[in-house]
């Protein structure tokens, strides 16, 4: 039998409506948006439950909120007793993994994530960032393309390594918009300009980062019970002061989420589950390597569905 990851979706996996059925059916899963809610001392749970979609797509929101949706969802595998052998989550996610590895509070992680996308939206004023999918190029040829941005005084830098022929770029608007012309002309099959509010993990976010160093810094972060995969090295953490450390970095660093996964495969990990909103990360994981099982979890069905298939690979 291999082993588990969960994984946990970041930015783009929200939903207005996310966790209705948990709210109304699980007393486990309601307690965590009440508990989003006293923390924030706002109604976070009826921005998700019923929007405006535009309310929930702000920074501050989204990123507490897939927070919120994913620990929920990560209560009832916790009692069905199914734990992971590692976890790992996409930019923002990373925080929800923490919780699952108990480095963290679920408290103490809404409040950094929600400070974290505060910052984030103040790093750079609106319009003068952007992002773009680049969709078909190899990393190498796309970093050419970013530095020619560069050459011109305009930031433009690997994002998202997202799976093969899938790549983020981050930067100034004219950078990434010069970086994006260099990438078709240098063969990429597409490039998509993501309906972003900011350059997230390039350069620009670093202001950002030192502000959430302040608040990480008043926060109680220990030692990870579970490995956790972390963004900016694709490689196993456990120590607190490490894993505090990467928090600060992956603000203004390059998401390693193709290594992420093939970093997890070499570990044996053969079964990843996504928790909580969304199918993003295991459509990711299948592009990276198609005989990997890879399943989303957002209710006690699919979570009675992993049980299933965990008891009957080890019977």
């Amino acid at each position: 039998m291999g082993k588990v990851a969960f994984l946990f979706p970041g930015q783009g996996s929200q939903v207005v409506g996310m966790g209705k059925e948990l709210v109304e059916q699980e007393q486990i899963a309601r307690a965590i948006f009440e508990r989003a809610d006293q923390t924030l001392q706002f109604s976070l749970s009826e921005v998700m439950l019923q929007g405006p979609e535009d309310t929930l797509k702000r920074t501050e929101n989204t990123q507490p909120a897939l927070v919120t949706m994913s620990t929920a969802v990560l209560q009832l595998f916790n009692e069905e007793g199914i734990q992971p052998d590692y976890v790992a989550g996409h930019s923002l996610g990373e925080y929800t993994a923490l919780v699952a590895a108990g480095a963290m509070s679920f408290e103490d992680a809404v409040v950094a994530v929600r400070n974290r996308g505060l910052f984030m939206e103040e790093a750079v004023p609106f319009g003068e960032g952007a992002m773009s999918a680049v969709l078909g190029l190899e990393r190498d040829v796309l970093e050419k393309a970013c530095s020619f941005a560069s050459q011109e005084n305009e930031t433009a830098e690997l994002a998202n390594l997202n799976c093969p022929g899938q790549i983020v770029i981050s930067g100034s608007a004219k950078g990434v918009e010069l970086a994006g012309v260099k990438a078709k002309e240098a063969g990429a099959k597409r490039v998509i300009p993501l309906q972003v509010s900011g350059p997230f993990h390039s350069s620009l976010m670093k202001p950002a980062a030192e502000k959430l160093e302040q608040v990480l810094s008043q926060l109680t972060i220990t030692n990870a019970k579970i490995p956790v995969v972390a963004n900016v090295s694709a490689t196993v953490v456990q120590d607190a002061e490490e894993i505090q450390a990467n928090l600060i970095k992956q603000v203004f660093s390059p998401v390693l989420w193709e290594d992420t996964i093939r970093a997890l495969l070499d570990a044996g990990v053969d079964t990843f589950i996504e928790v909580g909103s969304g199918n993003v990360l295991t459509g990711l994981v299948r592009k990276v390597d198609r005989r990997a099982t890879a399943l989303a979890v957002s209710n006690r069905e699919g979570v009675l569905k992993v049980k299933e298939l965990l008891e009957g690979v080890t019977e």
